[in-house]
């Protein structure tokens, strides 16, 4: 019941905190949380100009099993290698996308397996599912007529979007074989051309305006 408690106060301060900031999550299992450094700085820069959003310029870091994640609606993870949420970070992860938190995942190449054993910890009746190219992510502000745009190659697949849907609504993005973070990245970390990075940035504005008015 204590618990039960402590969780409905959350979700009521959750909702008024931080209305428009953005944090990265920070797991445990080895895998680089740190990786992109520039990404969501730039992404940040983006979407102020662009959408008119008023996030504050530096992500801050939440780790997921902290309550501090209830003070951000907008919570972006990626990285390279394997994840591990405990029981606990499981559960806080779960009241965290139930009272109306989102998270977005970029698999930065390598991470899928690992993510997709550990969501089903957080949610154990809930699969991934492929979001059709019509979804309003794809058109939210700027129009992908073609669904999620491909940024990096790796292993010459297509790029896809999956969600997590929890009563209807959208609580978990994961962005495979697409690499947004890199495209959002400085230019001379991958030396994407200007045009690539634009779609990156601009599906990166699409997943932040979803996520704030959803």
């Amino acid at each position: 019941m204590k618990r039960v408690a402590q969780f409905l106060i959350i979700s009521l301060i959750c909702v008024h905190i931080n209305a428009q900031d953005i944090a990265v999550l920070k797991y445990k299992g080895g895998g680089d949380w740190y990786s992109n450094p520039t990404a969501l700085p730039n992404l940040i820069s983006f979407c102020n100009e662009r959408i008119n959003t008023k996030i504050k310029s530096k992500p801050e870091t939440v780790e997921v099993g902290s309550s501090d994640i209830f003070q951000y609606p907008f919570i972006h993870m990626t990285g390279h290698g394997n994840v591990f949420f405990s029981d606990e970070d499981a559960e806080n992860l779960r009241n965290y996308l139930i009272s109306g938190g989102f998270l977005h995942i970029d698999d930065n190449y390598g991470m899928q397996p690992f993510i997709t054993k550990e969501l089903k910890k957080v949610f154990p009746d809930l699969d991934l599912i492929e979001l059709p190219k019509d979804h309003p992510i794809f058109n939210s502000a700027f129009s992908f007529k073609n669904g999620l745009p491909k940024i990096h190659e790796h292993d010459g697949k297509r790029p896809q979007a999956f969600g997590l849907f929890y009563e209807g609504r959208l609580v978990l993005l994961f962005t495979y074989e697409c690499d947004l973070g890199d495209g959002w990245e400085d230019q001379v970390v991958h030396n994407d051309p200007e045009d690539v990075r634009e779609k990156a940035l601009q599906m990166g504005a699409n997943i932040v305006k979803y996520a704030f008015e959803n």
